[in-house]
């Protein structure tokens, strides 16, 4: 039998413990002072140690545990990119866009900032930008252009395109889990903003950058004389990989109908392209997986499991409901601008950890009558789901912190000498955000309450 939430009323020792361990460790992650994985495990550690939880709830309870289906599915996608890497396809998709561009910098940063938006729907944002931000700053190389501005865009348009899918952007992985959701749920519900979203942006880079990209032909036709066909190193290895990528996509399209965990497809596709790689030593390819972001979410998900017990998140909740007076548009609306500022404060990954369960738990409060499925889609509530979504996914391009894609841009631009600022991603990344989140506000508010 499942050990029962406190209520909101019991503030006793154990509640101030939890509640300490949860803001001392989102306050040093914040900071950056200490890497986050090391005080995500940490703050797990201590709340296991103090019996918060017990370790039978950590690793055994949906309800405060460990989502091991957000961690499979990412184990097994990150699997697939590592085996498809070493092939050369991103380096042509690159290569053959820049081509297409006819070496213009302003077409480029335009193609490159839409082939960004789709790749990070279909395989996930962080992977995308680790792909493609090399290449970037190979051609703007040859043509004498100052990179930043398209490593920026190009973490911008990943936020963009990995809001339209399940598995685009870590925050919907944990939505989906949380809330029994399929792939084709987010197709159909936020694909078709995020389709506007990128027009809009595709939009803002012509109007700003304009003026400021120029290159002369000499330097256009360098990049005019690159072999695209050259990057492809393994065709055979590609052929295989974009088999088992197609078998993949369409088990998440279809994962609800036949009764798979996305996880489920994830792990059978990274074990099929393992098999058909005829990799003799898959240690290489293991020890390529992004272990501490693996980590990072385990030890949130125990963090926030206690505070979930303790009874923090309900008392956070009924304050929530309080301000809105249980108006849903109200409260759509206020998480849908709350999750946005929040999130470029803050990793949008730990923010959703925490509104999960708080969601969760304003359902119950509005429809007590309601149990499982039943109340995490009730009608009502779905808007909330991609309120959130919305909002914790483009309020990622506020800052360089806010998202783990723009961290991973700056990373790669300062290991090639190009220093990326805060303030510099601030002045190119809030304003976009804000206008994508006010054209969210619309689209949810005439979806979902209009019509």
């Amino acid at each position: 039998m499942s050990p029962e939430i406190a209520t909101p009323t019991q503030f006793d020792t154990t509640f101030w413990i939890a509640t300490t361990i949860f803001i001392v460790a989102y306050g040093i992650i914040i900071s950056e002072k200490i890497h986050k994985t090391i005080v995500a495990v940490c703050g797990a550690s201590l709340m296991l140690i103090l019996h918060i939880l017990d370790q039978h709830e950590a690793f055994h309870l949906e309800e405060f545990g460990v989502d091991w289906n957000v961690i499979f599915l990412l184990i097994g996608m990150m699997t697939i990119i590592n085996l498809m890497k070493p092939t050369g396809l991103f380096e042509y998709i690159a290569i053959k866009s820049a081509k297409l561009a006819k070496g213009e910098p302003l077409r480029i940063m335009m193609i490159f900032a839409v082939v960004t938006g789709v790749l990070s729907a279909l395989l996930d944002n962080v992977t995308t930008v680790l792909l493609i931000a090399p290449v970037t700053l190979f051609i703007c190389d040859a043509l004498d252009v100052d990179p930043i501005p398209y490593l920026i865009m190009e973490a911008i348009a990943s936020n963009v395109g990995g809001t339209a899918t399940l598995i685009g952007d870590p925050p919907n992985i944990m939505i989906a889990s949380k809330a029994k959701l399929t792939f084709m749920d987010f197709i159909y519900h936020l694909a078709p903003v995020v389709i506007v979203l990128m027009v809009v942006l595709i939009g803002v880079i012509k109007v700003v950058f304009t003026p400021k990209l120029k290159s002369s032909p000499k330097l256009r036709q360098r990049v005019l004389a690159m072999d695209e066909r050259a990057a492809i190193t393994d065709p055979v290895m590609l052929k295989k990989s974009l088999f088992v990528l197609a078998v993949v996509l369409l088990g998440f399209a279809f994962h609800g109908a036949l009764h798979y965990e996305p996880a489920t497809v994830a792990l059978f596709g990274a074990g099929l392209l393992l098999l058909l790689s005829k990799t003799k030593e898959p240690h290489h390819i293991l020890a390529e997986i992004e272990w501490p972001t693996l980590f990072f979410f385990i030890g949130l998900f125990i963090i926030i499991g206690g505070v979930v017990k303790v009874g923090l998140i309900s008392w956070m909740s009924i304050k929530m409901l309080a301000i809105t007076q249980g108006n849903l548009l109200g409260t759509s609306m206020l998480l849908l601008w709350f999750s946005a500022i929040a999130s470029a404060v803050i990793d949008n990954i730990p923010y959703v950890a925490t509104m999960n369960p708080l969601i969760i738990d304003m359902a119950g409060q509005l429809w007590p009558e309601e149990t499982g499925i039943a109340l995490l889609q009730h009608p009502d509530l779905m808007p909330l789901w991609w309120s959130l979504a919305l909002g914790a996914c483009l309020g990622g391009n506020g800052t360089l912190i806010g998202a783990s894609a723009n961290v991973i841009v700056v990373g790669l631009a300062e290991r090639q000498g190009k220093k990326i600022s805060f303030f510099r991603f601030f002045a190119y990344g809030t304003p976009i955000m804000l206008l994508t989140v006010l054209i969210s506000t619309v689209y949810i508010w005439l979806r979902y309450y209009v019509f």
